[in-house]
């Protein structure tokens, strides 16, 4: 049986033992007055709440194992010896499954699971029926988060003459968003007959996806002294005033050369907050991936190591199947996934994820 080990167990009952204190903490009628320690504070606390319960559960299931255990050894008929023998067996099958789960939740999370995200949508190879599968997957990913409760903004969005998206840049907010779509970042590609397809033959075009955590101001320092402004027209549908004033906001990072902008707004100043927010998520995801490169050979094997040029999944239009290349796994529902029912292959990567650290963490 895979019991927890007294180190595991010490660390857990240490754990427990800081969430009861940041719950004092919570409880002091002055800790609203300073907003920022009472975020940090109850983010904290919600980080650990989980482990905590978890490890309540598990010491539960011990307790009422170590008196199955009594019956069965006080036992004096057969019949009450067989069901003492069973309610072990449970019990200790329950214990294993816990102690499982508790070594999964005390793995080091990613610092940025709770955060807000870009997500950025590129047509790629393929032309018009490109920008027609990007418009597709934009429409998927914003029905998944409508379902997750998240709230959805567009930075920006450029689309093309036959009603597809050449870009598509997304704010989207709500509870651990990072967390769920983290392993999206890659070459999207799909295979199907276009409808522009007089012969019937089937092509293959590919989609960039680009899923970066949002950064906070404290995480990325911009100088103004390196930012160039620049005000222009929206273009599109939003009334007389967004095609004449100068709302649209083009904001250039001098040192990188990155470029972004944002025409949603009506107000000039609104455009240029959500330009910031975009601009700062694309230097910290910069900083980001420079960090993983130096440490890509302790990652290797791993999911989601942020390789752009990666194809990472493959739709499949006339076999109805969505097969993500990178843990070789397969859904044989595509017109469900294309409606924003992704949490299978979500899932299944987060899962997959969890044995190579767990596998690792072992072998260390």
């Amino acid at each position: 049986m895979a019991a927890l080990n007294p180190s595991l167990r010490s660390k857990l009952e240490g754990i427990e033992q800081r969430a009861e204190e940041l719950s004092q903490s919570l409880a002091e009628p002055d800790i609203t007055s300073d907003m920022e320690r009472y975020r940090a504070t109850t983010r904290s606390y919600a980080e650990l709440e989980p482990l905590v319960a978890k490890f309540g559960e598990y010491r539960k299931v011990e307790e009422d194992l170590d008196g199955a255990r009594e019956l069965l050894t006080g036992a004096d008929d057969e019949e009450m010896k067989q069901m003492a023998s069973e309610e072990v067996a449970s019990l200790e099958a329950r214990l294993d499954a816990l102690s499982d789960e508790l070594r999964v939740l005390l793995l080091p999370s990613d610092p940025n699971d709770a955060k807000n995200i870009v997500l950025e949508i590129r047509a790629g190879t393929g032309g018009d029926e490109a920008t027609l599968f990007a418009a597709e997957l934009m429409r998927m990913y914003v029905r998944f988060a409508e379902g997750q409760k998240w709230k959805v903004r567009f930075t920006d969005l450029s689309t093309s003459s036959v009603d597809g998206v050449k870009e598509a840049i997304l704010i989207i907010e709500g509870d651990r968003v990072y967390s769920r779509l983290k392993f999206e970042s890659g070459v999207h590609r799909v295979q199907r007959v276009p409808a522009t397809e007089s012969q019937g033959r089937v092509h293959t075009s590919a989609v960039t996806v680009a899923v970066m955590p949002e950064a906070e101001d404290v995480e990325v320092e911009i100088d103004d002294n390196e930012l160039r402004v620049d005000t222009f027209c929206s273009s599109g549908p939003g009334g007389q005033s967004v095609n004449t004033t100068q709302s649209a906001v083009r904001l250039t990072h001098l040192p990188t050369n990155l470029v972004v902008q944002c025409q949603d707004e009506k107000s000039w100043h609104k455009n240029k907050a959500r330009a910031m927010k975009v601009l700062r998520s694309r230097l910290y995801d910069k900083m980001l991936r420079e960090q993983q490169e130096a440490i890509a050979a302790e990652r290797r094997g791993m999911v989601g190591t942020g390789d752009r040029a990666e194809k990472i999944r493959t739709y499949n239009f006339p076999q109805g199947r969505v097969t993500d290349h990178r843990i070789g796994f397969s859904v044989h529902n595509l017109p469900a996934v294309m409606t924003g029912e992704i949490s299978p292959l979500l899932e299944a990567l987060a899962t997959h994820e969890q044995a190579e650290r767990l596998k690792q963490e072992v072998e260390a």
